[in-house]
This record gives C-alpha cells, sequence and structure tokens, in this order.
C-alpha cells in the first residue's frame, strides 16, 4: 500500500488550484511565477506542474503566455469538475467530466 504524506496532498491540492487558476484564460508567464513560484523547497507547486507535464507556454504577440497543456486538463477533470479547456491552437470546447 502506497501511502502519501500531507505535505504531498498539499502539493497535489495547489496544483489542482493552480490548474483552475490558469484553464478559463492564458496568462503571461511574469504574472504565473509572480503567483505560485514559491522559495520553499516543501511546496514546490511550479516545478511540480511542470514536470508533470500539466502546463504548456507559447509566445503572442512577443509575451510568453502559460496555459493547461491537454494532460493538465485530464488531470483536472479527474480529479475537480470539468472544464474548458483553452489555449493559441485550439478553440474554447467544453470538456467533459468522468462518466
Amino acid at each position: 500500500m502506497i501511502s502519501t504524506s500531507p505535505m504531498d496532498d498539499t502539493v497535489d491540492n495547489l496544483i489542482l488550484d493552480l490548474l483552475e487558476w490558469l484553464v478559463a484564460t492564458p496568462r503571461p508567464y511574469a504574472e504565473v511565477l509572480d503567483a505560485w513560484r514559491t522559495s520553499c523547497p516543501r511546496l514546490p507547486v511550479w516545478e511540480e506542474a511542470n514536470d508533470r507535464g500539466y502546463l504548456e507556454s507559447h509566445h503572442t504577440s512577443g509575451v510568453r503566455f502559460v496555459s493547461v497543456s491537454e494532460l493538465g486538463a485530464g488531470h483536472l477533470r479527474t480529479n475537480r469538475r470539468p472544464v474548458l479547456v483553452t489555449g493559441p491552437d485550439r478553440p474554447a470546447s467544453a470538456a467533459r467530466g468522468p462518466s
């Protein structure tokens, strides 16, 4: 049996919060880092979300934006609620939750 520590649960919940914050609209990279980057080695929310492939970045008019990847949207759907995924290369489309 695999057990998780309370800190793992905290990071996982914060990652879900980050994904919810980004899912409605991509945000500028600087804004995301200001809001989510931490120097606390026990709460690596930004780093974990990136390492897990839940985020993607793209440039629009010379500005770097961050959005939720398809993998991140799937993780959010599975663990929270249905989401609307938007991005530069895909139109807004309602994502279905688990059946």
